[in-house]
């Protein structure tokens, strides 16, 4: 997995996690794929990188010191990180949640010792208008917070330029044709983008959204599963300029996150999910030899309940939830 860096405050930096290359996703299909294991981070996800950099940048300009507290918007997964980060450098956390919030994933920032502050789903549905305001109101009544700005910090790509970009071509071995990342804030998309242009690369950067999300030009609707997607869209979106956009379904996520942990014994999140269908529709659509990689961005453990749960899909996205996802099935919905 990598050596975990040990920086001068005493705090753990995110591990270098491994590039592998996987022969049973797409078996029938004659391209190279690679994923980048970001689920083994400590904090289960790859927002472990994304919160080092957010609060390194609030302690190296002075706007945050030892005892001070953060306050930030979250969905989940950088909750998590944030308050793992946070509790390692003496830093008070509040993480500002919706309904939509997996419970697991509150239980773990509570581990962690933070603060979870619940915000109800305002008149027009936008849970993260709502959660981004409940952030403005915490830092009135609490002089001397702070917030990671996850939306809008430019230290947010920076950590995806830094460090997730050159481990995925030093694990691949370069000339990839594609790259899919999936979207919320668009930090890692935005990071991996500006690190193919910075190095003059060929790869064209596949942007995963969520059907519901008004980023890239969707359409605003109803979405249960966190992590993927966004009602408004962030500040750092303005730069985002992916080759390739998707937008998934998702029921498409679970089957999506079913089929890469029973091919490949990977038990990833809902936007890995959304990722592996987005696959689907181009893999076949690609030259023999096809050279691809995507970010396996968190882990599935928070997903037991939901995702990998056959009742919560049948009554929360009123379907069946396999279709096709065996291993020996040859196509990917046994369409």
């Amino acid at each position: 997995m990598g050596r975990a860096v040990l920086d001068s405050l005493g705090t753990l930096q995110p591990f270098v996690t491994p590039t592998v290359k996987l022969s049973r996703l797409f078996g029938s299909h004659d391209v190279e794929i690679y994923a980048k294991l970001d689920l083994l981070q400590l904090a289960g996800s790859t927002k472990e990188r994304t919160a080092n950099g957010l609060v390194e940048e609030l302690l190296g300009s002075g706007q945050l010191l030892a005892g001070g507290t953060i306050v930030e918007s979250t969905s989940g997964n950088l909750g998590i990180a944030l308050a793992r980060q946070c509790v390692v450098r003496g830093v008070k956390f509040t993480a500002v949640v919706d309904e939509n919030a997996n419970p697991l994933a509150l239980k773990l920032m509570e581990a962690y010792g933070a603060t979870v502050d619940r915000v109800e789903t305002p008149a027009d549905g936008n849970k993260l208008s709502a959660r981004r305001r409940r952030v403005r109101e915490l830092l009135d009544k609490n002089p001397g917070s702070v917030t990671t700005n996850q939306y809008g910090s430019v230290a947010n790509p920076r950590a995806h330029f830094t460090t997730t970009m050159p481990e995925i071509i030093a694990g691949s071995g370069g000339n990839l044709d594609y790259l899919f990342v999936a979207t919320s804030t668009t930090g890692t998309l935005l990071g991996c983008q500006q690190y193919i242009q910075a190095h003059n690369l060929d790869t064209k950067i596949v942007a995963v959204d969520s059907v519901g999300s008004v980023l890239f030009g969707g359409k605003s609707g109803t979405r249960r599963l966190p992590g993927l997607g966004a009602g408004i869209v962030p500040e750092l979106a303005s730069g985002a300029d992916p080759d390739l956009v998707f937008q998934i379904e998702e029921i498409d996520m679970v089957r999506g996150c079913r089929l890469l942990a029973r091919r490949e014994g990977i038990l990833a999140g809902a936007s890995t999910g959304a990722i592996v269908a987005a696959m689907q529709t181009l893999v076949p659509t690609l030259a023999a030899g096809a050279r691809i990689a995507f970010m396996v961005h968190d882990t599935g453990v928070p997903y037991l309940q939901t995702v990998y749960n056959d009742d919560w899909v049948r009554s929360t996205l009123n379907t069946e939830p396999d279709q096709g996802t065996t291993a020996e099935s040859d196509d990917l919905w046994g369409k």
